[in-house]
């Protein structure tokens, strides 16, 4: 089964106050539409997400999308004039993928869970829509410039989340045929006939509308701790020379490593094993071996760049471990150098890192002295 995710991020956002639209401004470190799309990409049956921008947003799409490595991802379609517009693009650029269903979610709820999610596709099925929803708790009361008339009864009423859950095919049709001036999907899929139903939606997949929800959002993110851990493996082989470069040490030795950059291939798996923890592709993706300004780099600014993009995402560094694997040189001597350097260039406590070495008993390529592996783990925490 198909299931594509049309995400509806077209929108101005002006009662959030701030200088640019709302779903390019940064919780939690990043860009809210990044929460958003990578919520919906977590859900492991959404095969696909299509957003939907306003055409003078590129260039902060372009920005807020650089976060996500994840081919699931498609290119934007621009919105038009009103929601229905834009929703009616998305729709019609999902056609050639013909999926049989689609999620419409608001770009500004960044916190669909994805039991909330698979609550929607499941209750989705032929004639029927689904959506979440909370049940109205609180007393109602009609007024009149500010005086209470009169109350209404709570009984039946939800408040409607997304994402809405459709056949494609029907909300596709039904779109077509809508009023232009439709602001809600569930109205017009119900307009074309359908059922709608609710699933019991989350108080934490709220829509950020107004300066205050940004603070409830960072209130939020606070609250959760989200634990990653990302593996990293490099191997380099070795060349003429009289000394290689571990973890940001010189040791001296009979040879050198070969390699675009200085070939540190301790530093190279710490830098992956942390990208691996972001989700956010490897080493090569983020410095290309075919660019030349990474001819012989020092391997520390790797590192740099995958510690500053763990904390521009709201993490900290609780572990680092690595091991690398060679017959000769002899890492012990150096082990705790090493281990400082790597504490210095990551600015985590030397009691968080780890560097060991082992041999692989003169088996295989280390074992027959052509070359050095390393294999890394890194921990990170939220907050």
């Amino acid at each position: 089964m198909s299931i594509a995710a049309l995400v509806v991020a077209a929108g101005r956002g002006i009662r959030a106050g701030g200088d640019g639209p709302k779903q390019y401004r940064h919780i939690g470190g990043e860009p809210m539409l990044t929460r958003t799309l990578r919520a919906l990409l977590d859900h492991p049956a959404v095969t696909l997400v299509q957003p939907v921008i306003h055409p003078t947003d590129g260039a902060l799409y372009e920005e807020a999308s650089a976060w996500i490595v994840d081919q699931r991802l498609h290119s934007p379609v621009f919105g038009g004039e009103t929601r229905q517009a834009s929703v009616r693009a998305g729709l019609d650029a999902l056609i050639s993928h013909n999926p049989e269903k689609v999620l419409i979610h608001d770009g500004a709820r960044p916190f669909p869970g994805t039991a909330l999610i698979e609550r929607v596709i499941s209750a989705v099925a032929p004639g029927r829509a689904a959506f979440p929803a909370l049940p109205v708790v609180d007393t109602l009361w009609r007024t009149r410039d500010a005086v209470v008339q009169t109350d209404s009864k709570r009984d039946g009423l939800w408040r409607a989340q997304t994402p809405q859950g459709f056949r494609f095919a029907e909300i596709h049709a039904a779109h077509a045929a809508a009023d232009p001036q439709a602001t809600d999907d569930i109205a017009v899929i119900r307009t074309a006939g359908h059922q709608a139903h609710v699933v019991m939606g989350d108080e934490t997949n709220f829509k950020i509308t107004t300066p205050a929800d940004f603070t409830r959002a960072e209130t939020h993110l606070r609250s959760i701790m989200d634990v990653r851990t990302g593996n990293g493996f490099d191997v380099h082989a070795f060349a003429p020379g009289n000394s290689v470069t571990l973890c940001g040490i010189t040791v001296p030795h009979d040879r050198s490593l070969k390699g675009h950059s200085d070939a540190d291939v301790g530093l190279h798996s710490l830098t992956d094993a942390i990208f691996g923890a972001l989700a956010e592709g490897d080493i090569g993706q983020w410095f290309p071996p075919s660019d030349p300004e990474w001819k012989g780099a020092a391997s520390h600014i790797f590192l740099e760049k995958a510690v500053e993009r763990a904390a521009a995402r709201g993490f900290r560094i609780s572990h680092l471990d690595c091991t690398l694997i060679c017959e000769t040189p002899k890492i012990g001597p150096h082990a705790e150098a090493m281990r400082a350097e790597v504490a210095r260039i990551t600015r985590v406590d030397p009691g968080r890192i780890s560097i060991k070495a082992t041999t692989s008993e003169r088996l295989g390529f280390t074992g027959r002295g052509e070359g050095i592996a390393a294999m890394a783990t890194a921990t990170l925490v939220s907050g």
